[in-house]
């Protein structure tokens, strides 16, 4: 069992690392494997449409998205991380994460996901819920902690003063763990959840 940590900071140790860090450490604690990957320092353009993707199995531009899709595909979840610019997450990080789960073709179902930010002061709680998108149109369930996955600091100095936020990144480990444990016994003994055979796609428009 593995997840993967992706630090969407331009900081290789940072802020975001630091909290995603401690999320790590809990994890390993636990019994799952780690991996943590830097996408915040990389030139990743946005998502254009193409659907190339969909005949092709994967994105139509061979960067690090394309690297990262077959982990993403063989790990049990994954934790989005972010700094807060604007009240939002990093672009660069934003691009990626479009393209990474848009352009992969694999069932996301039951993959556990977590998002992770870090800010110094504000701006958390929209860029939390920003990144929680990502896995609640996957199909994916969604990991929690006791409070929201936050940390706060100018520096990595800070975020490890920053006892309440480092707490909650080790309980969300943990957290994270037996969820993924979890669905693991349950896909044993009862399969995934039933698929619809054909999805349903509405315009409204179409019903005018």
């Amino acid at each position: 069992m593995n997840v993967l940590l992706l630090n969407g900071s331009p900081n290789a140790h940072g802020c975001t690392y630091t909290a995603l860090s401690e999320v790590a450490r809990t994890l390993e604690e636990n019994g799952i494997g780690t991996e943590i990957i830097h996408v915040g320092n990389k030139a990743i353009r946005g998502c254009i449409g193409c659907r190339k993707c969909k005949t092709a199995g994967k994105c139509v531009f061979n960067d690090l998205v394309n690297e990262v899709a077959p982990k993403f595909a063989a790990c049990n979840g994954i934790v989005i991380g972010s700094p807060v610019y604007f009240a939002s997450a990093n672009g660069t990080l934003v691009s990626f994460v479009d393209r990474l789960f848009y352009s992969t073709p694999g069932d996301k179902t039951m993959k556990v996901g977590a998002a992770v930010v870090s800010a110094r002061r504000g701006g958390n709680s929209a860029t939390f819920d920003e990144l929680n998108k990502y896995f609640t149109i996957s199909g994916m369930p969604v990991a929690a902690s006791q409070y929201w996955n936050m940390v706060h600091g100018y520096s990595a100095d800070d975020v490890r003063k920053d006892k309440e936020g480092m707490q909650t990144m080790r309980v969300l480990g943990r957290n994270m763990a037996f969820l993924i444990k979890s669905i693991a016994l349950g896909k044993e003994q009862f399969g995934l959840p039933e698929k619809e055979t054909e999805r349903a796609f509405t315009s409204f428009c179409d019903n005018l």
